[in-house]
């Protein structure tokens, strides 16, 4: 008989449940826990296999009969936005991102819940309450920095960080080879922003300062207009089976 060491980690499979992005499809999931003294190096090692973190969860889709969901990571070194996205950042220049330790505050909460109820009143996040916001920052056992983003100020040159209500909050691993965006939200009286878009370029920028290669979206889904404007970051890489591809 063999062993394990216990901070092995084990894999498990959910029960099959309908599918969040295409209808009339239902979706199962593998997981395990990324706890302990090997959760990091896990962390890096299952996300560049196509995994996601969910707390101190990864998770990839493990659905017998469709492939749709496809990990997906922009190459940061080669990505040029286009003119649209240069439009998106010159409309947020007078925003900055600070990178602060993961602790939740109720200011991002109220921001939290205000967009959970105007964008997903009826998702499978709708109903959580301030505990469970604060378990989703605090229950990592991970690098995980929150990056908040506000208005510039007099001192923002000097402090990098910025004045007055906060408009918008990515919640991101950091890997070793890139960063990893694991939630974003932002204020959605201020769509003019397109404040989503900005976020995942702020974030290519903060990839390329730290020298890293990649900035990981999460899965691509073809067939799923909520999750298509992924598909405008390129070039990319596709994990498909034969590893990573590159798609520009």
């Amino acid at each position: 008989m063999t062993s394990e060491p216990r901070d092995a980690p084990q894999f498990y499979l959910t029960s099959p449940s309908p599918c969040p992005y295409l209808p009339g499809r239902e979706e199962r999931k593998v997981f395990t826990h990324l706890v302990g003294r090997k959760a990091v190096a896990l962390n890096n090692a299952l996300t560049e296999s196509g995994f996601r973190r969910s707390q101190t969860i990864a998770y990839r889709p493990a659905c017998e009969d469709c492939r749709a969901c496809v990990s997906v990571r922009v190459r940061v070194d080669e990505f040029q936005p286009t003119r649209n996205m240069r439009r998106v950042i010159d409309a947020n220049s007078d925003l900055i991102g600070a990178s602060l330790p993961a602790r939740p505050t109720s200011e991002q909460y109220s921001l939290f819940r205000g967009y959970l109820d105007a964008r997903h009143g009826d998702g499978g996040m709708a109903d959580m309450n301030v505990l469970d916001y604060t378990m989703m920052i605090e229950d990592t056992h991970v690098e995980t920095r929150l990056v908040e983003y506000r208005r510039r100020g007099p001192d923002s040159s000097i402090n990098g960080r910025g004045t007055g209500p906060l408009i918008a909050v990515c919640l991101t691993d950091v890997l070793s080879d890139g960063l990893s965006m694991v939630y974003s939200f932002y204020d959605t009286d201020e769509a003019a922003r397109s404040l989503g878009t900005f976020m995942i370029l702020d974030h290519v920028e903060r990839t390329r300062r730290l020298g890293l290669p990649h900035l990981y979206l999460g899965y691509w889904v073809d067939g799923s207009r909520k999750m298509a404007y992924k598909a405008r970051f390129l070039p990319q890489e596709r994990l498909g089976m034969d590893g990573w591809e590159v798609f520009d």
